[in-house]
This record gives structure tokens, C-alpha cells and sequence, in this order.
């Protein structure tokens, strides 16, 4: 039997073809899925036009896919039965999402949640999780919002302006950083309470320590802005950390760790374990579950998503983009 697939290879870096693949060329995996559809996320971006996350060659990229069980050698799951596989390998070093078929390991495996569809997931994919993790993550370090405002840099990606929304839904107020001007409108119907430019949670000025801000911040950006967020935090304030856009060199000193008792937490989407991703999913679902405004949401087909991953890299694009197989 055979399918379209988005491959890779590496004598074609940064770029992928539509090929034609058969079900025997999948990696060995437990669970067939018959694939709805899948998502765009800045991993995506670099595993393609970078090529140094791609672990194979070739390899059908795509670190999240949606779908229903075609065949499975493992009882948790059964045929017919719609599921999620997001992260762990898969795009990376596990042929993903970017296809009509996938063969995934069992236990990379959640079933959809009642609450969502197939799409809706995808809207979601890797960054709803993530910005679902980074929620869950400020709450059991005691944010609530009676504490003060959440600021969330890079407010147009897929993390930030999932956050925000999720954010204003539990009743956080919500400040959104962006220089998109003609995102302003957008961010403010998602629920952001005031919008402030990236240059104005970025350090320039080194200072062990400023005037706090912010009860807690959702940061995917990275670099000068993390430096910048760890300064401004209100006393035991916590930042989520889940990104690198902005860059991974973060300059800090001890002063706000000891002084004001921040928290500084790691957001990790991959190797998560199954109960956290569960639990997030089933938040996802009820919650947390966003508007999926069709403003927000590109959806493209495979012969469409090269060109779709290179704007991505430019910074080009706004909101969710899904790929429907």
C-alpha cells in the first residue's frame, strides 16, 4: 500500500519533496495510524531548513500528528480509535506527522480526549501541550490570579498566543509582547489585557535586579528577554521556560533567586512524562480549551508546506498552522 509522505533528505537540506513511500518503509512502531492531520511548530522549521535536529536520512518530518488506529500489536490501543503521538522522536529521529500514514511506539501515544477533534488537537499540537505544561507548572508553584499580571513575550507564535488565551480564560491578566502592530486587535480579542513591544521585555542594560512586574511569566522567546523576565519578577514570581527563538545564552546573577525568591522553570514538551502529558491533554479539553478562532488557524497541504516552513523561520507567521493529510 502505498502514501504521500514530506520527506527529507539530507543531499536536499533545506528543502523537502512529496514522495510516494509504502507502509513497509516506516520505522518499526506498534501502532498504525491513519493520519488526520498534523501541525507546523518552529521544530519543524529547523528540522527541515537547518537540518541539524533531523537525526536520519531520509526522514518524513513533523513532531505532531492526529489520527486513527489503523492497526495496533499493543492492547492499550485498538482499531478505529482516534489518538494523539506529539514530541519524544517523532520528525526527529522517528518518522512523523508529514504523512498519511505513521507508525508510532505505543508508548508516544495519548487518546484524544473527549473534548476535542482530530483538528482541534492539531491547532493545539506542541504548543498547546506546551502552553498547557507551562500553566500547569506556574500553578503548582502557587500562581493564582489575584497575584498580579502574566506577561507572555512573543505573543503571535503558536505558544504565546495560545497562552495568552488560556491565560485570560482562567482569568489571569494578561500583558502580550509583540511588535506586530497589526497583531494588536487579534491579541486583545484572545483576552490579552496590554501589549507591550519585544524591545521592552528584552535587556540591553544589565542590572542584577529591577523593580518587579510580574507575578509569573510564560516565556517561549529565550536569550536577552529570559535576562530581562528574571530581573522583573515580583517576589516569588516563577517564569516557564520553553524556548530558544530569541537565542539560549541567558545572563543572570543569583539576585533575584535569593532576594526575591523567584523560580526559574523548565518546560520540557519531549520527554514529559506520559501522566503530565495526559493530564495537560485532558486540560486542553476542558479548561483550557481555547476558542479555535479560524483567524488564528492556517491549515495547508503537504505540496504547501515547504514553502510554509521557510516563513516560519523568517518569523512570518502568525497564530497555528496545521497540514490536513
Amino acid at each position: 500500500m502505498t502514501f504521500n509522505a514530506f520527506v527529507l533528505r539530507k543531499e536536499d537540506m533545506l528543502e523537502g519533496h512529496v514522495e510516494q513511500w509504502d507502509l513497509e518503509e516506516l520505522i518499526e512502531g506498534d501502532v498504525l495510524i491513519d493520519v488526520a492531520y498534523s501541525s507546523v511548530n518552529y521544530k519543524d522549521a529547523m528540522v527541515v531548513k537547518q537540518g541539524n535536529l533531523a537525526e536520519n536520512s531520509p526522514l518524513i518530518p513533523g513532531i505532531d500528528l492526529a489520527g486513527t488506529v489503523v492497526e495496533s500489536k499493543d492492547s492499550r490501543f485498538t482499531e478505529g480509535q482516534e489518538v494523539i503521538a506529539t514530541s519524544y522522536k517523532i520528525g526527529t529521529g522517528h518518522h512523523g506527522g508529514y504523512a498519511e500514514y505513521a507508525r508510532i511506539p505505543a508508548n508516544w501515544i495519548v487518546p484524544l480526549p473527549e473534548g476535542l477533534t482530530l483538528r482541534e488537537a492539531m491547532i493545539l499540537g506542541t504548543a498547546g501541550l506546551t502552553a498547557a505544561l507551562s500553566i500547569n507548572k506556574l500553578e503548582q508553584n502557587g500562581l493564582h490570579p489575584d497575584h498580579g499580571k502574566v506577561v507572555v513575550p512573543g505573543a503571535t507564535g503558536g505558544v504565546g498566543s495560545l497562552s495568552v488565551e488560556m491565560l485570560a480564560k482562567l482569568g489571569y491578566h494578561v500583558v502580550a509582547g509583540t511588535n506586530k502592530i497589526e497583531a494588536h486587535d487579534w491579541l486583545k480579542q484572545l483576552g490579552a489585557s496590554e501589549i507591550v513591544s519585544r524591545e521592552e521585555l528584552e535587556e540591553e542594560e544589565k542590572a542584577p535586579i529591577r523593580q518587579g512586574e510580574w507575578a509569573a511569566a510564560i516565556d517561549a522567546v529565550g536569550g536577552k528577554t529570559t535576562s530581562y523576565l528574571l530581573t522583573t519578577l515580583k517576589r516569588g514570581g516563577s517564569i516557564a521556560s520553553s524556548g530558544l527563538t530569541g537565542g539560549i545564552e541567558v545572563e543572570t546573577t543569583v539576585m533575584p533567586f535569593i532576594g526575591r525568591g523567584i523560580n526559574w522553570l523548565g518546560i520540557d514538551s519531549v520527554t514529559c512524562s506520559m501522566e503530565e502529558r495526559t493530564n495537560a491533554w485532558e486540560r486542553l479539553a476542558s479548561d483550557l480549551k481555547p476558542s479555535f478562532s479560524e483567524e488564528a488557524v492556517h491549515e495547508v497541504t503537504l505540496e504547501e508546506l515547504d514553502d510554509v516552513l521557510t516563513h516560519v523561520v523568517e518569523g512570518n507567521v502568525t497564530g497555528r498552522t496545521i497540514v490536513r493529510l
